[in-house]
This record gives structure tokens, C-alpha cells and sequence, in this order.
């Protein structure tokens, strides 16, 4: 079987189940579009225990600085005295540079990456219910811990689909890309 037919069999199936888990017996909590992206990025990284580890480094990396700056715009004060969106342009401008030079280390050179993480964390964080009041929260309702989580979940889910492609690959007698 080629191996695009083999990954379109294998996420079809794992995408299916995964939001079929996401929107029923663990609704509430993980975010099944954020594991999508980050699914994809898995892929974008070049796959195999390399990519899961990529992914999964500046996936968290970004989202953490998203956090790191919302906190600064939302609670460090200066958007009365400057205008909002003087405040959030400043932090998030110095929060993406910040960002980025991380990509000078090795663990966090999949720049790409933290910048899905960090755009997850920040729309899910200005979208949902509550997203600002909680981003000190110890729990589920912390936008850094749902979007880190579904976000680990979703590489998690981008290597099953790999190995699960290439063992579909493998049965069908070809080895081929295509």
C-alpha cells in the first residue's frame, strides 16, 4: 500500500476516535483541535521519536511564552496607562522575540513549532469563557495546562499514526513514499 493511502487510513481512523474521546468521554477538558495542530506539526517536524520530541519541546515552549506574555498584558498593569492594545502590542512583541532567539538552543530549533504552540495557547486563552481569569488556575480550566495537554496528546497521536501507516506499508508488500 503506498504510504500516503496508509497515513490517510491511519489518521482517518485515529482522527475519528480521537474526537470521538475529545467531544465525549473526556469533553470538557482537552482541546481536539489543538491536538490536531499539534498532530500535524509532529508530521512537519519530520516524524519519528525525532519529530514527537521537537513537537513536543517547542509545542510546550510556545505555549508557555503565550501564557508568560497574556499574563504580563493582562495583569502587569500599563494597559490603562499606555491603551490596551499599545500594552498587548509591546508584549507580545517582546514575548515572539523572545521566542524566537529560543531557537538558538537545539531542543527549541523547531521555530514553527512554539509558534503553533504559542498561537494555540493565546486564541484558546482569548476565546474561551473565562480564558484570562484563568491562566493562574490549577486545573483543567487553565488555558497553558488544556492546550499543553492536547497538544502532547495530538504528537502522541501524529507517531501512533506513523508507526500504525508504516505497519500498513510493510503488510502490503510495498515500501514505497508515494
Amino acid at each position: 500500500m503506498p504510504l500516503v493511502s496508509a497515513l490517510a487510513i491511519s489518521v482517518g481512523v485515529l482522527g475519528g476516535v480521537a474526537t470521538w474521546l475529545f467531544l465525549g468521554p473526556l469533553a470538557g477538558g482537552l482541546q481536539i483541535w489543538a491536538a490536531f495542530i499539534a498532530w500535524a506539526c509532529f508530521f512537519h517536524c519530520g516524524g519519528k521519536e525525532a519529530g514527537l520530541k521537537a513537537t513536543v519541546l517547542a509545542n510546550i515552549a510556545g505555549a508557555v511564552m503565550a501564557w508568560l506574555t497574556l499574563l504580563a498584558v493582562s495583569r502587569g498593569g500599563l494597559g490603562e496607562m499606555l491603551g490596551l492594545p499599545v500594552w498587548a502590542g509591546i508584549c507580545v512583541g517582546v514575548g515572539v522575540l523572545v521566542m524566537i532567539l529560543l531557537g538558538h538552543l537545539p531542543a527549541f530549533a523547531a521555530i514553527p513549532a512554539m509558534v503553533y504552540g504559542f498561537a494555540a495557547m493565546a486564541g484558546y486563552s482569548l476565546l474561551a469563557t473565562d480564558g484570562l481569569a484563568n491562566l493562574t488556575a490549577a486545573n483543567l480550566a487553565n488555558p497553558l495546562a488544556t492546550i499543553v495537554l492536547s497538544m502532547i496528546v495530538g504528537a502522541a497521536l501524529g507517531y501512533v499514526s506513523e508507526k500504525v501507516a508504516g505497519m500498513l506499508v510493510a503488510s502490503g508488500g510495498q515500501t514505497r513514499r508515494a
